[in-house]
């Protein structure tokens, strides 16, 4: 038998799915091990990694872990967003035997992963003009939409957590309004996470339906029926996936109105940071309507903030295509390369 390699345990913890990495010191690009379970069908973060470890080399020797969560991190303890799952560092660190667990953002650990990203990472929507040393913003709609910036301290950038997904949505025209107005009467509130996510997507959907927007053919409603989750199922007849002869106004007008207030709150966001360095979209959503992204629509209400139009038109803007950024982040936090 050959000597045990000591490594790190890095996860990316979402509503949706669970995906573990073991690192080296060869970095995260060079994972010993790989895979993804899906998180419902799991108690617990630690029946996960039962699981995922005993599927594993027993050469290998875990002793320390790295988590990315979906859900703010607040002295070392996580409730994970959309899934029943309450996280706890000394806790974790106890039941997995560990000698050191930490628990960040699923957005912190995108934004660690940022600098490092570049090439077949990424798909730029607008070149720029990139500031060096300008803060980044980092916006990532998936099953629920995070965000979060970096910033510089003269050698390096330092990611900050945000839930600036959760701050009220504030429309821009009359259509807008009217979404507003037709899900405060289904919700206690309307954040801009309840339309610009995977569980927004649907309530755009439902709205223009329901206010006679467009009609929904049978075989599209019937299909919808048939789904747990619905927003793949719009997103796909949108973007003509479905078949040529099922189009669907409907689904269009629902993306590009989803597009449209995407594109308004990443402006809002890089104007709160300054964000000279550029703007990420990460997330599950964005590589999957690249061609909705760059219809212009969102570029314009990306850039539609009156006498700031100019500071936002010179902003470089990159979809992050790499599925893996926030298991590569929080491997890289892990493993102290910041």
């Amino acid at each position: 038998m050959g000597k045990k390699t000591t490594v790190l345990l890095a996860g990316d913890i979402g509503g949706t799915k669970t995906t573990l990495m073991l690192v080296s010191e060869a970095g995260p690009r060079s994972p010993l091990a790989e895979a993804t379970f899906p998180s419902a069908e799991y108690s617990h973060l630690t029946a996960v990694v039962d699981a995922f470890l005993a599927q594993v080399d027993v050469r290998v020797r875990v002793n320390q872990a790295c988590f990315g969560v979906a859900g703010p991190v607040v002295n070392g303890r996580a409730s994970i967003t959309n899934l029943p799952w309450t996280l706890d560092e000394v806790q974790l660190q106890e039941a997995l035997n560990l000698s050191s667990v930490r628990l960040i953002n699923d957005l912190v650990a995108i934004a660690y992963a940022v600098p490092s990203l570049g090439g077949n990472d990424l798909h730029t929507l607008n070149e720029g003009q990139t500031v060096p040393g300008g803060a980044i913003a980092v916006i990532a709609p998936g099953t629920g939409l995070g965000e979060a910036y970096l910033t510089w301290d003269g050698n390096r950038y330092w990611p900050h957590p945000s839930e600036g997904g959760h701050a009220d949505f504030a429309p821009t025209n009359s259509s807008e309004v009217d979404l507003l107005r037709y899900l405060q009467e289904r919700m206690e509130h309307v954040s801009y996470e309840s339309i610009c996510s995977g569980l927004g997507l649907p309530n755009i959907y439902a709205y223009l339906r329901d206010s006679g927007q467009g009609e929904e053919p049978a075989w599209l409603a019937q299909k919808l029926a048939e789904v747990d989750d619905p927003t793949p199922v719009i997103v796909g007849v949108a973007l003509g996936k479905e078949s040529k002869k099922r189009t669907c106004e409907l689904c269009e007008a629902a993306l590009e109105m989803f597009v449209s207030i995407l594109g308004a709150e990443a402006g809002n966001l890089a104007l709160k940071v300054l964000a000279t360095g550029g703007v990420y979209l990460g997330g599950g959503i964005p590589p999957r309507i690249l061609s909705a992204l760059a219809g212009g629509q969102f570029l314009a209400s990306f850039r539609s903030k009156g006498r700031f139009f100019g500071l936002l038109a010179q902003m470089p803007i990159h979809v992050i295509v790499n599925p893996k950024a926030a298991l590569l982040g929080a491997a890289r936090y892990g493993l102290g390369l910041g």
